[in-house]
């Protein structure tokens, strides 16, 4: 009886190991696996006609997988949950429009840099004003949660409210309809889609001034110094090469 219940016993550990095993998506090692947003026109976005995500970072993230001899596999991830993939481990690195500041570097590493940029203010098309900060004293202006100078907005003190919106899109079409005074986003993700789309309604304003300018880099999970490694010789080798500048050129940065 006793001999019984040790070969049941065996059977129900192999079993679970099994079933274990069978729940979780199987990833091969030589595999990246990149956490990408597709609301990042031009770094990252979905391609309508290939329903794949596209744009430079995922450019970059593809070529720094074919340095390294690996396959690359993109996850679509909303902007706010790419730190939180990365660090419970879903995803390898994060390549997005995404600056390295310095309250996301307690929590992740960030690579060399690739590209600087700051926020732009937008306004509806039909207002022909050049603001400044201080012109929006009272008003309600949006910004995109999860971005480095939401919080810099708010710390001004300048404005009345400002609004959090899951994307930059939902931020132009209440700019548009007058719901808000003005928006803030990533100035070369708003830049090329009004390039793109003329009649979205909004305008840039040319003469502020960003709060937040920085370096967009790839971040990787803090217990990962041996990827890291491996991203920053990929990026310094595809910067000797020119690849990098061929890759930011191709979608207008």
């Amino acid at each position: 009886m006793h001999m019984k219940k040790k070969i049941v016993s065996a059977a129900f550990a192999v079993l679970s190991c099994c079933v274990a095993t069978w729940a979780v998506p199987a990833v091969a090692a030589d595999t990246l696996v990149v956490g990408v947003t597709t609301t990042g026109v031009p770094f990252t976005f979905m391609d309508t006609a290939t329903q794949k995500p596209s744009g430079a970072m995922v450019d970059l993230a593809a070529a720094i997988a074919e340095d390294n001899g690996m396959s690359v596999q993109f996850e679509q991830v909303a902007f706010s949950a790419l730190i939180p993939s990365l660090t419970s481990g879903k995803i390898n690195i994060i390549s997005a429009g995404m600056l390295a500041t310095d309250k996301r570097r307690e929590v992740v590493d960030f690579s060399l840099p690739v590209y600087t940029y700051g926020e732009g203010m937008f306004v509806a098309a039909t207002d022909p004003k050049e603001y400044l900060l201080s012109d929006l004293k009272g008003e309600v202006v949006g910004a995109q949660i999860g971005t480095s100078f939401a919080e810099a907005l708010k710390a001004t003190g300048t404005f009345s409210e400002v609004k959090l919106y899951d994307s930059i899109a939902d931020i132009m079409r209440d700019v548009k309809l007058g719901r808000i005074k003005a928006g803030f986003g990533d100035q070369p993700i708003v830049s090329y889609q009004i390039s793109k789309n003329p009649d979205l309604g909004i305008r840039l304003v040319k003469s502020y001034q960003p709060l937040k300018p920085g370096d967009v880099s790839i971040a990787v999970a803090k217990d990962n110094a041996a990827l890291l490694e491996k991203v920053n010789a990929s990026i310094r080798k595809l910067q000797e090469t020119g690849k990098l500048s061929e890759i930011l050129a191709k979608y207008s940065l």
